[in-house]
């Protein structure tokens, strides 16, 4: 059956603002079991429209290494062979998740802490404003927008005429926006949950919520299909930022470097962490950080850790609570 109304643009040719959206989204799988099962998931995203770009699947740790080969994948994949072929095998979620700005966890267990938690419609409809703020020349999410759907209106309407459609690229450093998801028996581990933005889950039947991989695959695919060929009418999913969104890579290393820097003055202790940095994760992950908020986060934790240390050679305390300043925070409160 053909779903195209978008279809992946041919090699070589022009790359429309809506071919780079959906070029920019990725779906990745943790460590999964069954070799027919990455299969399926290559096929249910190329009736989508993803998987132009290679890597657009990526499988982290699956069982069998050499799935991409492995017959009953290829059985599976169904004529998306081509994207089974393409997918990127990684140790580790960390480089699964390099260069995403945006990422969400599908996960329909409970947390105490963990990133906030959308219904599917609502976090694709928020990757679509992050692949939109990505695009470079646009300036903002929306006027982004308004150069989506003046494609999206000339594609529409380019059988009737010869209008050409306008052309947009994404700039190497454009953050994607990835799906993550997990073990077909055990879903995804805590630590991997809070590396995401945010954690949605399919709302089944309570009573046997028991979906395959490929199944919840598809329907997130489809969703984010609905969300980046949305009506020109529907209000636009900006963000609410204006500067470049932080990669997955940048946050780890910032909370890493909060960490350090917490530690130094005392207010973390880490033989007793408790709950300290979870809480931070979940904060932090409701605001939608940019690059420059995190090397300015990044910068108070410098000078937390140089406080801690306490004054060295050559530097002096000053009254604005720099380094040496006897300005400490208060006793670590229960977290």
């Amino acid at each position: 059956m053909d779903t195209s109304e978008h279809a992946n643009a041919a090699p070589g040719a022009p790359q429309t603002a809506l071919d780079a959206a959906f070029a920019r989204v990725r779906f990745v799988l943790v460590e999964t079991s069954h070799p027919g099962n990455v299969g399926s998931v290559a096929r249910a995203i190329k009736t989508m429209g993803f998987g132009a770009r290679p890597g657009t699947l990526v499988l982290v740790s699956p069982r069998e290494p050499a799935v991409r080969e492995h017959p009953e994948a290829v059985a599976l994949a169904s004529g998306a062979d081509d994207v089974l072929r393409a997918a990127r095998v990684v140790d580790d979620l960390e480089t699964a998740l390099a260069g995403a700005s945006y990422t969400v966890a599908m996960t329909a267990r409970q947390r105490e802490f963990g990133p906030p938690r959308l219904l599917p419609r609502e976090a694709t409809a928020r990757a679509r404003g992050h692949l939109l703020a990505a695009a470079a020349g646009f300036g903002s999410a929306s006027t982004a927008e308004a150069t989506l759907e003046r494609t999206q209106g000339s594609t529409q309407g380019s059988t009737q005429g010869s209008t050409q459609e306008p052309t947009a690229e994404f700039s190497p450093e454009a953050a994607d926006v990835a799906f993550v998801f997990g073990n077909e028996r055990f879903g995804l581990p805590n630590e991997a949950v809070d590396r995401c933005s945010v954690v949605t889950h399919i709302p089944a039947n309570p009573a046997y919520a028991s979906l395959n991989l490929a199944q919840a695959v598809q329907l997130i695919a489809y969703e984010m299909r609905l969300a980046l060929l949305q009506d020109r009418a529907a209000p636009p999913s900006d963000i609410g930022y204006a500067g470049q969104a932080a990669t997955a890579e940048q946050i780890e290393a910032m909370f890493a470097h909060l960490q350090q820097g917490l530690e130094a003055i005392g207010f973390l202790d880490p033989a007793h962490p408790k709950k300290l940095m979870p809480r931070l994760r979940r904060l932090f992950a409701r605001s939608g950080l940019e690059q420059e908020e995190v090397n300015l986060l990044r910068g108070i934790a410098k000078q937390m850790t140089l406080a801690g240390r306490g004054p060295r050679s050559g530097e002096r305390s000053d009254d604005r609570g720099g380094v040496g300043s006897d300005h400490r925070s208060g006793d670590s409160m229960e977290t």
